[in-house]
C-alpha cells in the first residue's frame, strides 16, 4: 500500500473480514473525528472501551527495525519501555505518519485494531479485554465499529501484555 489509498478501502476490508468470521459487530457513522476522547463522546462509549491503535517502531536488540501495532484503552497512555522490553528491543517510538499510513492504509486517528499488513506485529494492553465490546475507528475518520471483544481476539490474534502506563 502506498500514499494513494482509496478512501474506505480498509473499512471495506474490515467489513468483509468481520462478516466472513461471523463476528458480532455494528457500524457507527459519525462526523469526522480522530481524537480518542472526542470520538468516545460521539459514539457514546466509555474511553476505556475504545481500542486505540498506534503504529510503533522498535529498534535494536538483534531484531533490527520492526513495526508494531499497539492497542490500548483510549483513556490510557503507552508505556514505550514496556513495548521495547516485550520485543527485546533497545528503543521504541512512534512510527512516522508516512510510515504508519503506508503500513495501515489509514490516516492518523483512523487506524483500526487489526494488523491487516503482515509487516505489523500486534500487541494489546490486557486491561482493554475487560470490556464485553470494543469501539474503534474503522479505517475512516467518519466510521467506527463496535465489536464483541471475544470475536476481536479470535480474529486479530494479538499478543497480550502490559503496555499502558498506570495513571
Amino acid at each position: 500500500m502506498g500514499a494513494e489509498i482509496r478512501t474506505g478501502e480498509v473499512f471495506d476490508r474490515l467489513v468483509t473480514l468481520l462478516t466472513e468470521a461471523k463476528a458480532n459487530f455494528r457500524i457507527i457513522e459519525h462526523a469526522h473525528e480522530g481524537k480518542s476522547e472526542a470520538i468516545s463522546a460521539i459514539r457514546g462509549n466509555r474511553p476505556d472501551q475504545a481500542a486505540k491503535a498506534m503504529v510503533l517502531d522498535v529498534r535494536g536488540g538483534g531484531g533490527g527495525k520492526r513495526h508494531v501495532l499497539a492497542i490500548l484503552p483510549g483513556s490510557r497512555k503507552l508505556d514505550f519501555a514496556a513495548v521495547a522490553t516485550l520485543f527485546e528491543a533497545r528503543k521504541c517510538g512512534f512510527a512516522s505518519p508516512d510510515t504508519a499510513q503506508e503500513l495501515t492504509g489509514c490516516v492518523m486517528g483512523a487506524v483500526p485494531p487489526f494488523a491487516l499488513n503482515p509487516a505489523l506485529s500486534i500487541v494489546v494492553e490486557e486491561d482493554l479485554l475487560a470490556n464485553e465490546t470494543l469501539f474503534f475507528n474503522a479505517g475512516r475518520l467518519d466510521r467506527s465499529m463496535e465489536l464483541d471483544t471475544r470475536d476481536w481476539l479470535a480474529i486479530a490474534k494479538p499478543r497480550l501484555a502490559r503496555i499502558a502506563t498506570r495513571d
